[in-house]
């Protein structure tokens, strides 16, 4: 177990304590607001798709249901001791059915606010592949889950669609629970509107390490030839001070003069992380253009050692640019040694997130392949919330979000920050449920609620669950569920924990191998897959 999960179950609780003692309001959202622009599609090469999954033909899939009903007033609950070989940490909860005296209300409510980080998965692999096994704080499960794309059905517009479907998870009654998310495709390069980026560049010394600016610069000149010519580019270099080494310049007749501005980028001394993220703000609150997409892209290995250090402090002194000009935080990690805690938070609390990289090939998917769906937005403060049926659950336990926890109250409160999503996401939430001996009929219903990107407006859609959805083994489930249970059982033997039918890490990479060999020609996937095997048998050979 974490050596700080204690505190921070301690915290939630008094989270939904507070919440459940106050008096509930339901503030209705504003429709107008900030406007935030829209990078659509085809900013670069190859679009974003999804993998091969299959499991829209299982037999558990759930029905679109609309929006979650308003559920009943939840209350927080007594910490609940875990089962032997269940639990590491996380959210878990017994569940007492509907009428039976409880030493405590029953609490059937999860709630958390989405997250498309991928980091913690890229520099594990990077760690694993330098001969070290990861620092368990620094293992996300949920972002080793999300790192590898979904076939889920793809709404038009903005926002998501809901699927849920489940399998057997091993003895005792135990299965998964898996709540699927997806937004759109990004549209025609021909109908979005331009972009306005702001790249912030860490130039300190410890960038001076290869794979560090080297990469940067490779991957910033790449992506600069692909850029529209009413696009528009600035850029901030930061040491022990900050400098705007070009302002918001229209890519169209200045590219020779962005890409010297690129060429000229060279390792200095200390990392003044703060200084870089309240210049990068500025100019891009100098630069920002009515109708384009205006975003902050922070390059940095996190590693901050003059001036503040304190992410909170940080995003303090820029919050009026990202309150007033909806201006988000896209946050690229690189390096051996690389400050997670640090970026994490910062996207998280930038509005934004993040992602790690580590080679050319994983550069070039960033800022070619997948840049629209980092840079535009399709949902603002998106939240999920599962209901379980006290009737049928007996014990749930939501596989990673430790940090994105919210309390059941404040699903419906937009005031209340959830996570920002962009075009050709999957979004992936996985439960280790335990159902009542003989229980039949509804598990759960899992409801997603967002601001739209445009109107900030809310929307909600919601998926059912039955308990028949959860009777095929997890082995022999679809191709997507059986990937979701791979990552999340490898995320789990990093941190130490202990999911319900838990594989010994040899069988894992032969799952991931099989899964490899059943991807029917995809070769980006068979590709991913064959990493995350080499992956969890490097694990396996470190722990001796």
């Amino acid at each position: 177990m974490r050596p700080d999960s204690e505190n921070r179950a301690g915290d939630r609780d008094r989270t939904r304590a507070s919440a459940w003692a106050r008096k509930r309001t339901r503030t209705p959202a504003r429709a107008a607001g900030l406007v935030a622009a829209v990078l659509v599609g085809g900013l670069l090469v190859t679009g974003c798709g999804g993998g091969s999954d299959g499991s829209s033909a299982e037999r558990g899939k759930a029905q679109r249901t609309g929006p979650l009903p308003a559920p009943a007033p939840a209350r927080p609950s007594a910490p609940v001791t875990p089962a032997p070989g269940t639990e590491a940490d996380g959210e878990q909860r017994d569940i007492a059915p509907t009428g039976t005296p409880s030493p405590t209300p029953a609490d059937y409510l999860s709630t958390f606010a989405l997250d498309v980080d991928t980091a913690s998965y890229g520099y594990a692999r990077r760690t694993l592949a330098d001969g070290r096994l990861p620092d368990p704080k620094t293992v996300r499960p949920e972002e080793f889950i999300n790192s590898f794309r979904q076939d889920y059905p793809r709404p038009e517009g903005n926002g998501f669609s809901v699927t849920a479907d489940g399998a057997r998870a091993g003895d005792e009654g135990w299965s998964f629970l898996r709540i699927g998310l997806a937004t759109g495709p990004a549209a025609p390069a021909s109908e979005r509107p331009p972009a306005a980026l702001t790249f912030v560049i860490d130039v300190s010394g410890s960038m001076a390490e290869p794979g560090r600016l080297d990469l940067v610069k490779q991957s910033l000149g790449v992506m600069t030839d692909q850029l529209r010519s009413d696009d528009s580019l600035a850029l901030v270099t930061f040491s022990d001070t900050a400098e705007t080494v070009l302002p918001m310049t229209r890519v169209g007749g200045s590219r020779g003069r962005v890409h010297d501005a690129i060429d000229s980028l060279e390792p200095m001394s200390s990392t003044n992380l703060d200084a870089g993220v309240r210049t990068g703000y500025d100019t891009a609150v100098e630069g920002a253009r009515p109708g384009a997409t205006n975003r902050v892209v922070l390059l940095s290995d996190a590693l901050a050692n003059t001036g503040e250090t304190d992410a909170d402090a940080i995003l303090d002194r820029i919050s009026d640019a990202r309150r007033e000009h909806g201006i988000t935080l896209f946050g690229v990690g690189v390096g051996s040694e690389y400050g997670d805690a640090l970026m994490e938070r910062l996207a998280d609390k930038g509005d934004g997130h993040t992602t790690y990289v580590s080679t050319p090939e994983e550069a070039r998917k960033v800022f070619c392949d997948e840049l629209p769906q980092n840079i535009e937005l399709r949902a603002r403060e998106a939240k999920t919330q599962v209901a379980f049926d006290p009737q049928t659950v007996q014990r749930f336990r939501l596989i990673g979000y430790d940090d994105r926890q919210v309390a059941d109250d404040d699903y419906r409160n937009d005031r209340v920050d959830g996570g920002e999503v962009g075009p050709g996401h999957t979004v992936t939430a996985l439960y280790a449920v335990r159902l009542r001996p003989g229980a039949s009929g509804h598990v759960a219903t899992a409801g997603v609620r967002w601001l739209d990107p445009d109107t900030r407006a809310p929307h909600e859609e919601a998926a059912q669950i039955e308990a028949s959805g959860l009777d095929a083994d997890v082995w022999r489930s679809s191709h997507g569920l059986q990937l979701t249970a791979t990552a999340a059982y490898f995320a789990d033997a990093l941190r130490q924990g202990a999911l319900p039918g838990a594989p010994t890490l040899p069988q894992l990479a032969s799952h991931a191998d099989k899964l490899a060999r059943s991807t029917e020609g995809n070769s980006t996937q068979d590709r991913e897959l064959g990493q995350l095997a080499e992956a969890i048998r490097k694990a396996d050979e470190l722990r001796g």
